[in-house]
């Protein structure tokens, strides 16, 4: 039973990040739809789009009816390709490609500890939330600072707690198997790895990615 709602969710977060990247490069190279979202101020539209469908899934996902949880995950990830267009024009697709690859990697072996360690990683949970609101908050402080130094020291650390989060999560899908029905377990743990992995992304980017000039 294990195995099988963890190929679910992966299956799912398989089509949740393939959703998002076909949706970011096609923006990217379609000149009228990547001004619509930039240059005419739909892109914090987008943004609160996101918000709103990300506290969604995260409240109503246990009461879902499984057809409307696969919409609103897909609908997120549409919504994130769309606001995330813009790294395909910053950096270099080889680059974010090289990136891809090694967020991939970081996935798997921590998926794998999350999947296989003994040790109780709930109490962890609280203090990755409490460290993610913390970098957040230092986040928001850096847009008035914009100090370099200090922006990369916040992606180190992001990339840290997602990292841990990752683990977190798996670990907290075996816990559920069973209390949540399948299909909707399948879609939540998906959209939980799909965070982890899209804010790993991101961060790596950040600190490893080559600007496309």
């Amino acid at each position: 039973m294990e195995n099988k709602i963890y190929s679910k969710v992966y299956i799912w977060l398989f089509i949740g990040l393939l959703v998002t990247f076909i949706t970011g490069a096609y923006t990217a190279t379609n000149k009228d739809a990547f001004s619509v979202i930039f240059m005419k101020g739909y892109y914090w539209i987008f943004v609160l789009i996101e918000l709103g469908l990300a506290i969604f899934l995260s409240i109503r996902i246990h009461k879902m009816q499984p057809t409307t949880a696969k919409i609103s995950y897909l609908l997120y990830t549409f919504f994130s390709g769309l606001t995330f267009s813009s790294l395909f024009v910053v950096y270099q697709l080889e680059s974010i490609i090289m990136v891809f690859a090694i967020t991939a990697l970081l996935f798997l072996i921590f998926a794998l500890i999350g999947h296989y360690t003994k040790i109780d990683l709930s109490k962890i949970g609280s203090f990755l939330m409490m460290m993610l609101i913390g970098v957040i908050l230092c986040v928001i402080v850096n847009l008035f600072l914009k100090n370099e130094t200090f922006d990369i020291i916040l992606s180190i650390i992001s990339i840290i707690i997602f990292i841990g989060f990752i683990a977190y999560d798996i670990q907290k899908i075996k816990k559920m198997d069973g209390v949540m029905e399948e299909s909707n377990l399948a879609i939540f743990g998906a959209f939980q790895l799909y965070l982890d992995f899209i804010n790993i992304f991101i961060d790596l980017l950040r600190l490893l990615g080559k600007s496309d000039d």
